[in-house]
């Protein structure tokens, strides 16, 4: 029945071409814009590490002034990053099942005989980075602990990066250059781009991943210049990077694993009393306030979502239902205009059930159709973004989930479109109009 109900509904469209063009563009248009802001605020609002939000914790303590708020605008926040004795030190006390303390630099790789250098960004981290946030590794691996502890020469690449030097091969175990420095090849990353990049959300929301991945411990031994965020909130004599270690400026990330929620609230004892012995050091002056952040608290924190999206995905659904208003109208007049047609199948036994199952189905033919027209003008309309922006290349593209919701969303709102217009329909009286056959 299905199939004859589809073949009526061709029929149907075909015999007023105008007002079918008009329907399903009038829908097209709206599902155009809708899955544009859509997929943005889909892809912003993802949780990358979702896998694992129960265990992971990013770590706060508030150690800045105390006459001002981190934040004038939500002044209960702790800053979003740490000082280098208060990182490491909460690490080295091996509460958490793991912990990872990282920070950002930049070198200069010098690639094989013929190739020019380039400048790459580095994450100067330690080894439970990469098992900690379920980085893949196309070869390799990470480095071991006693890299960690002696900081060697040892490095990690992201796959892009080894593709450029290394032309996509297996370079485990090979030599590289960064800054005139030659670091063995512990492993190469496969295809790794989380968005948004929930590890280092001081840096930028939605900014690539690194290039390269070293361990921590050299950037203290050859003084590296921190690329990140680096705050201060008193007066400090910074005449070289070794003296940023000693100081009161936060400039790293601390990120612990704790694989249930006894130890979580065991850890957040540990930092209690952390603090609270810091404090009687004279330090960390401000009131305890501790806060350990899920992966998902941490997107909230950073409002990765902004206000800006949600105001136009909310503008694009309601020029959605103008756009099914107006549709409304239009199969109604369509199918007014074919009653004729209707009476004679009543007449010849068709229910009104029948006739109003009918006409859904046609309504569901013009949301069909619309849903592609919609899906092509999405996809422009996220093109166009992506030549304004370059940055929004990882939030622009359509994937399988966003091309089902904007066919299915094109298809509901033509049903819905249909429904009124199929009930008026079915209401038809044949007598009426077979008097004037």
């Amino acid at each position: 029945m299905l199939g004859y109900y589809l073949r009526l509904a061709w029929l149907g469209l075909r015999r007023t071409p105008a007002i079918s063009a008009l329907m399903v563009a009038a829908i097209g248009l709206g599902i155009g814009a809708t899955t544009t802001t859509l997929t943005v605020h889909h892809l912003m609002s993802a949780n990358p590490i979702a896998a694992r939000n129960a265990v992971l914790r990013a770590v706060t303590i508030d150690g800045w002034d105390p006459n001002h708020p981190w934040e004038e605008r939500r002044p209960w926040l702790p800053p979003p990053e740490l000082t280098w004795r208060d990182a490491t030190a909460i690490a080295a006390a091996h509460v958490a099942d793991r912990a990872v303390v990282m920070r950002k630099t930049a070198f200069t790789l010098e690639p094989e005989p013929g190739k020019k250098p380039f400048l790459v960004e580095a994450r100067l981290t330690t080894r439970e980075f990469f098992p900690m946030f379920a980085v893949p590794f196309a070869y390799g691996g990470g480095w071991d602990e006693r890299a960690d502890a002696a900081g060697e020469p040892v490095v990690v690449l992201s796959r892009r990066t080894n593709e450029r030097a290394f032309g996509g091969i297996d370079s485990t175990g090979r030599h590289l250059r960064l800054d005139s420095r030659d670091y063995r090849i512990a492993g190469v990353l496969g295809e790794w781009t989380p968005t948004p990049k929930f590890y280092d959300l001081n840096n930028g929301d939605f900014d690539d991943a690194e290039d390269v991945f070293v361990p921590l411990a050299l950037g203290q031994q050859l003084e590296l210049t921190p690329t990140g965020n680096t705050n201060c909130w008193k007066p400090e004599v910074l005449n070289a990077v070794r003296d940023l270690y000693g100081s009161e400026c936060i400039w790293h990330q601390l990120w612990v694993e704790v694989g249930d929620p006894g130890k979580a609230a065991r850890f957040a004892e540990y930092l209690d009393g952390y603090v609270r012995t810091q404090q009687s050091l004279g330090r960390l002056p401000r009131r305890l306030n501790n806060q350990l952040y899920t992966p998902a608290a941490w997107l909230e924190r950073f409002e990765v979502v902004g206000r800006d999206s949600r105001i136009l995905l909310w503008l694009s659904v309601a020029f959605l239902s103008v756009c099914v208003l107006n549709v409304v109208g239009l199969l109604l007049s369509r199918f007014l205009g074919a009653a004729g047609a209707t009476a004679l199948r009543r007449a010849l036994g068709a229910s009104r059930g029948d006739v109003f199952r009918q006409h859904l189905v046609e309504a569901g033919l013009v949301g069909a159709l619309a849903g592609l027209l919609g899906l092509v003008l999405g996809w422009a309309g996220l093109r166009g973004m992506r030549a304004l922006n370059s940055s929004f290349d990882r939030l622009t593209h359509l994937d399988t989930a966003m091309v089902g919701a904007a066919i299915a969303l094109a298809v509901l709102a033509a049903l819905l479109a249909g429904l009124y217009p199929a009930w008026r329909v079915c209401r038809v009286q044949p007598a009426t109009y077979l008097k004037t056959q």
